[in-house]
């Protein structure tokens, strides 16, 4: 118990990376393999090998300065670029009896993510499980573990994860783009200025919502409205409150926790969730049986097949979609407004996209699944954000099946490990000029110098454990970027306010990010008019 609570005041964010990494970009398509008779050879002569003990690393006192004298708490991530410039790509770090294995190379993460066994352990997530034991709820693919996390895997992975199930979301998608693309006009209208779109990343948020559960629940719920329901409201409140009380959570010992006052609140956050899935499960099954008792054919999505496939229970699959809805928010939003941001200050960049976008989708054609697999450059700009502003900045592995060898180390069963994504993302010998906004890096048969590590950026995971709803993520934001750009010209805030990524659970940026949005077709038509009249 009291070893998850001190890891959390050095990785902040690892215990949700068991899912949350949920809904975000690629998962390298050329996935080189690695030679695991290597690490068997290196295991029959363990004596060459060196141990955790000889490992470098901060104590507990040095990282408690560097999060709160030197004062990176809120950008974590940045944590791992300045130690592995002083301990190397491999180090440990201690949060009192707790030890961190840290590792900050491509070719290292690849090593451990190889050899994580058949059923991959993360965190252990004491609190949510806690949430589970305490209300009597089913755990779905974000807490369970082992052989029953394999079988929730294994019911819900065809409908998230097969391509021919993911592109028939398409229509369903777009119809919230649309509301989302009346509500950017809308919101111009109320600002003032006709063109400023103030707190993007709030109101990706509510797109996010709303298209992951008229994915998941096969209703909407009103995010696209102008006013929101009320209901909704409390209800993305409560996702948002249960996200941020559960890294407080975990900084105290688990025996504690029901004399908190913020335990209370955390446990009321998902109660109310809890309330609103069940409610929409329970309406759902209410219209299967009233087709069915009219002898008519029931047709529907995720839950509707979730529903009438018969191998989940309720209790299972209300577990299981209620995790599935909290993964996939975030990834969407902070994507994809972190890529219009790049977008809004390289011209050159969205020009290029906009021109791809035409070109497959002319005219008043909607871009639809289908046609996403003719924009590259559409493809890598999500590649590329996701490179730069990775979601979850770190991820976490136990090794519970088998001891491990990494590099030059021998590792023990249940040893920790951070995997340092977001430092790799900035190693300027596999991503030149790293700081620098270049999707080009991620197109086939581009420059010689882009030739990349296949663990160089990985922030939907790897393995049978990686992100359950990345097809649906990327749907989604292949589907809202390429709308977006086709019906706007993005520009800067004028205020040329600098935006930066902070750790609050999640990577996100330390300020509202503010943009104009410039309505194509009016400014043609302006232009049209403008040179009838002189003529």
């Amino acid at each position: 118990m009291w070893r998850n609570s001190l890891l959390s005041v050095g990785l902040r964010a690892q215990w949700l990376s068991s899912g949350v990494s949920a809904l975000g970009a690629q998962c390298g398509t050329a996935v080189r393999r690695h030679d695991a008779s290597a690490a068997a050879a290196a295991t029959r002569h363990d004596a060459k090998l060196k141990t955790m003990d000889d490992l470098g690393g901060p104590s507990f006192i040095t990282t408690l300065y560097w999060l709160f004298i030197k004062g990176y708490f809120q950008i974590t991530q940045q944590l791992q670029i300045e130690h592995s410039k002083i301990y190397g790509p491999l180090w440990k770090s201690k949060y009192g009896p707790l030890i961190v294995v840290n590792v900050a190379s491509a070719e290292l993460i690849e090593q451990v993510l190889r050899q994580e066994g058949r059923h991959p352990i993360r965190t252990d997530m004491p609190h949510w499980r806690s949430y589970r034991t305490l209300r009597n709820q089913a755990h779905g693919p974000l807490t369970e573990m082992g052989e029953k996390w394999q079988k929730i895997r294994s019911i819900l992975n065809p409908r998230m994860l097969k391509p021919k199930h993911v592109s028939s979301y398409s229509n369903t998608i777009n119809e919230v783009v649309t509301d989302f693309i009346h509500r950017v006009t809308w919101l111009q209208e109320t600002s003032g200025n006709r063109v400023m779109v103030n707190d993007l990343t709030g109101e990706l948020y509510k797109f996010a919502f709303e298209g992951i559960c008229a994915v998941l629940f096969e209703t909407r719920m009103g995010c696209m409205n102008q006013v929101v329901p009320e209901e909704t409201q409390k209800f993305i409140f409560s996702v948002g409150e249960m996200f941020r009380l559960s890294p407080i959570i975990v900084l105290f010992p688990q025996s504690t926790w029901p004399y908190m006052p913020f335990w209370k609140k955390f446990v009321a956050a998902w109660d109310h969730l809890f309330k609103v899935a069940e409610a929409l499960v329970q309406k759902k099954m209410e219209e299967i049986q009233a087709r069915v008792d009219l002898d008519h054919s029931v047709e529907g999505a995720y839950l509707t097949h979730l529903l009438l496939s018969d191998k989940m229970t309720v209790p299972e699959i209300l577990g299981s979609i209620t995790e599935l809805l909290l993964a996939g928010v975030d990834t969407t939003s902070n994507t994809i407004s972190w890529s219009l941001y790049n977008l809004a200050k390289q011209r050159k960049i969205q020009e290029r996209l906009y021109q791809e976008v035409i070109s497959v989708c002319p005219g008043n054609k909607v871009p639809v699944s289908d046609d996403i697999s003719h924009m590259p450059y559409l493809k890598a700009i999500i590649r590329e954000t996701l490179r730069l502003y990775p979601v979850v900045p770190g991820n976490a592995r136990v090794t519970a099946e088998n001891e491990i060898v990494v590099g030059d180390y021998l590792f023990p069963k249940n040893t920790l490990f951070h995997l340092c994504h977001y430092a790799v993302s900035y190693d300027e010998s596999i991503f030149p000029e790293a700081k620098s906004f270049l999707p080009e890096r991620w197109l086939r048969g581009g420059d010689e110098k882009y030739k990349l590590h296949p663990f160089g950026s990985v922030p939907f995971g790897f393995g049978i454990r990686a992100c359950l709803g990345r097809r649906v993520a990327e749907l989604e934001m292949y589907l809202l970027l390429s709308r977006i750009i086709k019906h706007y010209e993005v520009r800067p805030d004028p205020a040329g306010t600098a935006v930066k990524p902070i750790t609050r659970t999640l990577l996100a940026p330390a300020v509202p990010i503010n943009l104009q949005f410039i309505d194509r077709r009016a400014r043609e038509e302006e232009s049209r008019t403008a040179t009838h009249a002189s003529v």
